[in-house]
C-alpha cells in the first residue's frame, strides 16, 4: 500500500474505535488510538497472514499482551477482512466474539487470550521456542506490550529467558506512550533507561517514532535480519492521538468517550482525512 493508503485506513480505524467506544459504552480510548498505526502497518505491509483462512499454519503470530488496547486489534481485523465491518458494533456486548480484552476461543485470528498484564511475552517466548524447534526460518511472532505494563515482573522474566535463549525470530514491540491508568509513567514507576535495560537483557534494540509508517515497517524488516538476539522496537506514540482533546492526557487510558465527545473526535478525524487525501493530491 502507498502512504497515502495506509494513512487513510489509519484514520479509518480510528473512526472505527470511537464508534466502537460509544457504542459500548465502556473501554479503553487512549492505547487504541495511539497504536493505530502500528497496528494498520502490521496487518497490511508486515505480518505473513490470510484473514480468509485466520488458521493457516505458516501465518505469523501477533500475540497482544497489553489486552485493553484490542479496539484496535479488532478494528484493523475487520478492515483486513477478517469478519464485517458492522460486528465491531457488538464490542463488549453479553455473547459477542469482541470481548474487552482478546479471547482466543471466540474469535479466529486471536493467537491467545491476554488480560493479566505482564504475561504475553512468556507466551510469545513459548510460541518463538516451538517455531525454532520445528526449524521453521518463515514464521515469526511478534508480541506488542505496553509500557505501563512494563511494571510487571514476569516481563522482565519472559525478557531474560529470551536474551537468554537468543530468540531471533522474536520481535516485540513496545507502545511507549509515557501513560498509564493512574498517571504518567514516569510518575506511576519509573522504566528509564528502557533501552538500557533491554540492551542488558540480551535484546537488539530499535527506537522509532510509532507514527511514522516507513519507520514501522523498516524497523520491522530490519529485526528479521538479526541474527542471535530477540528483538524490541520500541514505538513512540501519542496516546488518544487523531483526538485533539484526548492525546496525552493519561484520564483517556481507561473510559470511552460520551455522545457528545464521540461526535467530536469523529468530525475531527474526518476532518484529517480530508487532510490526508488533499495532502497527497
Amino acid at each position: 500500500m502507498t502512504t497515502k493508503q495506509l494513512e487513510t485506513k489509519a484514520n479509518q480505524i480510528r473512526e472505527d474505535i470511537i464508534a466502537m467506544l460509544l457504542e459500548a459504552g465502556s473501554g479503553h480510548s487512549a492505547g487504541p488510538l495511539g497504536m493505530a498505526d502500528v497496528f494498520t502497518a502490521l496487518y497490511f505491509e508486515v505480518l505473513n497472514h490470510r484473514p480468509k483462512q485466520p488458521d493457516w499454519p505458516e501465518r505469523d503470530r501477533l500475540i497482544l499482551s497489553n489486552g485493553h488496547i484490542v479496539p484496535v486489534r479488532y478494528a484493523t481485523m475487520a478492515r483486513a477482512g477478517y469478519f464485517p465491518v458492522s460486528e465491531l458494533k457488538t464490542l463488549r456486548k453479553l455473547g459477542s466474539r469482541l470481548q474487552g480484552h482478546p479471547e482466543r476461543l471466540r474469535l479466529p485470528g486471536l493467537e491467545t487470550t491476554s488480560g493479566p498484564l505482564g504475561s504475553g511475552l512468556s507466551q510469545a517466548n513459548g510460541i518463538a521456542l516451538i517455531n525454532r524447534l520445528e526449524n521453521n526460518r518463515s514464521r515469526w511472532t511478534y508480541c506488542l506490550i505496553g509500557d505501563g505494563e512494563s511494571n510487571e515482573g514476569q516481563l522482565w522474566e519472559a525478557a531474560m529467558l529470551a536474551g537468554k535463549f537468543k530468540l531471533a525470530n522474536l520481535t516485540v514491540i513496545m507502545d511507549r506512550n509515557n501513560i498509564q491508568i493512574d498517571g504518567p509513567t514516569e510518575v506511576v514507576m519509573p522504566l528509564e533507561d528502557v533501552r538500557a535495560k533491554w540492551e542488558a537483557f540480551n535484546w537488539h534494540v530499535l527506537e522509532i517514532n510509532g507514527h511514522n509508517f516507513d519507520e514501522i515497517i523498516n524497523a520491522c524488516n530490519e529485526a528479521k535480519a538479526i541474527e542471535n538476539k530477540p528483538v524490541i522496537i520500541i514505538a513512540h506514540t501519542i496516546p488518544g492521538k487523531g483526538v485533539d482533546f484526548m492525546q496525552y492526557d493519561f484520564h483517556w487510558h481507561g473510559k470511552p468517550p460520551k455522545p457528545e465527545e464521540a461526535k467530536k473526535a469523529l468530525a475531527e478525524l474526518r476532518t484529517l482525512g480530508g487532510k490526508i487525501r488533499s495532502e497527497h493530491e
